[in-house]
């Protein structure tokens, strides 16, 4: 049913991507000595992602442009949602730590490159155990050659570490950090409504509606053995039957757009594997009318092993090796290797 790459990644960003939520988080999170000198009312969002494509399943990232000391700088939000420590985040860290640098020379000649905070938001089933220095993953004597050795520490915020009474912020961030940090729990139903009641204040806005949805849909794409009817009833507990109400239409909604999506990719698949087949015959007749002319005495040995290739691209190699070949047990030697 899921329409989306990675439900984490899609909720962390619809909340983060709110100012007054960033805002809200980077208040309550920063450590105090880089808030005294952070102007969070210069907040703004950058549209730029550094996290690369391969790692989106694992990261998702935020980064902000803020005023620190009067001068440019930037907070960049790293989201890790696997369910346990990346232990080598701190490379990741930066090369995307370079990445904003090489960024903001390209938008500005200036040699000054302006301070990168990073921030690291986990949620994964166990506490994150490791260090957050950059130098805690080097051995030998790092601490006489400190001089030759690029470091940082990034700022770390494990959900796991604090009590669901220790988790502030605006009331969004709030619900988003504690379904976050109880997701993985098997009793995840019993936390619920407790976290739902927390919207009632949201629901006071025109955009209440809208906030319930991006919640609902991450529960409905993460949580497998939870029906619509229970998620109804939790709502219906929690805040209203109107909005117990929006929560089934909301649920048909994405059984629906699940079921197109099936429909989408089964036809896509199947074009795939139409074009695949036509692709594969037409090299299959190719290949037989070249082995019957040019190995006649052979073929009956050589287009079993053929056969047994369904690939298209492993196909045109054969037909290559058919070319190319001095004498049938050289071929015959090749499709074996192929098989």
């Amino acid at each position: 049913m899921a329409t989306v790459t990675n439900p984490h990644d899609k909720l962390f960003r619809e909340t983060w991507s709110d100012l007054a939520v960033a805002q809200s988080f980077l208040r309550h999170y920063l450590p105090q000595e880089v808030l005294t000198v952070t102007d969070l009312g210069t907040l703004e969002i950058c549209k730029d992602s550094f996290v690369e494509k391969e790692l989106r399943e694992y990261f998702s990232d935020m980064l902000y442009k803020v005023r620190l000391a009067d001068a440019p700088g930037y907070v960049y939000i790293l989201f890790e949602h696997k369910s346990y420590e990346e232990k080598l985040i701190h490379l990741q860290l930066l090369e995307y730590m370079l990445k904003i640098w090489q960024l903001a020379l390209k938008q500005d000649k200036k040699t000054a490159l302006p301070v990168v905070i990073p921030l690291v938001l986990y949620h994964g089933r166990f506490p994150w155990a490791g260090e957050t220095r950059l130098s805690s993953l080097l051995t030998g004597p790092s601490d006489v050659l400190a001089d030759y050795i690029p470091d940082f520490r990034f700022v770390l915020y494990d959900l796991a570490r604090f009590s669901d009474e220790e988790i502030k912020g605006a009331v969004l961030a709030r619900v988003v950090m504690l379904i976050f940090k109880h997701i993985f729990d098997p009793d995840v139903a019993e936390k619920l409504p407790g976290i739902f009641s927390l919207m009632r204040e949201l629901m006071e806005k025109e955009t209440g509606l809208q906030y319930i949805e991006a919640v609902m849909r991450y529960l409905f794409h993460t949580i497998d053995d939870m029906s619509a009817d229970q998620i109804k009833a939790i709502v219906e507990q929690s805040l209203t039957a109107k909005e117990g109400d929006f929560i089934m239409t909301l649920a048909e909604k994405l059984r629906q757009e699940g079921f197109e999506k099936g429909i989408r990719q089964g036809m896509e698949k199947g074009i795939r594997q139409g074009m695949e087949k036509g692709m594969r015959e037409g090299l299959m007749e190719g290949i037989e009318l070249a082995v019957s002319l040019k190995f006649p005495d052979d073929s009956v040995k050589i287009m079993p092993l053929i056969n047994q290739i369904n690939d298209p691209h492993r196909l045109k190699a054969v037909k290559e090796a058919v070319r190319s070949a001095r004498d049938a047990q050289e071929l015959i030697d090749f499709l074996l290797v192929q098989s």
